[in-house]
């Protein structure tokens, strides 16, 4: 068994972006990674990327709109919203305040942005 508690989960950033990795394969997860996500107010992803594997979004705060093949979904606490495969991701806080999610996905995805760059795994999911 591996616990990882918020205190001692390691931070991330990305312009407007924060991640707090929790699960991973360094972290003691096999199959799952997931991570606290924080959107920055009023902050919009500029394009789309795409991952190899589906990914699960779960509102915590505030409120994030997913953007999937371009329909548009805003998640309130509480709510989910499952991301194929493929598809292609763009997300948004609309409001004042900072979006918090946890998100989940299989352990080794790759991303592949909009210009057709591949992204291994991000460090917060490694």
């Amino acid at each position: 068994m591996t616990y990882v508690s918020m205190a001692d989960a390691p931070v991330y950033s990305l312009p407007g972006l924060e991640f707090r990795g929790l699960t991973s394969p360094s972290r003691g997860a096999r199959e799952i990674c997931t991570w606290h996500l924080y959107v920055a107010p009023e902050l919009a992803s500029d394009e789309a990327h795409r991952l190899d594997r589906e990914e699960v979004f779960v509102a915590l705060g505030g409120r994030l709109s997913v953007s999937i093949n371009g329909e548009c979904t805003t998640l309130a606490p509480g709510d989910a919203i499952a991301v194929p495969a493929g598809a292609r991701l763009q997300l948004a806080n609309p409001d004042s305040v900072t979006a918090h999610a946890l998100v989940c996905i299989s352990a080794g995805f790759q991303a592949v942005m909009a210009n057709g760059e591949v992204i291994n795994t991000p460090p917060w999911a490694r």
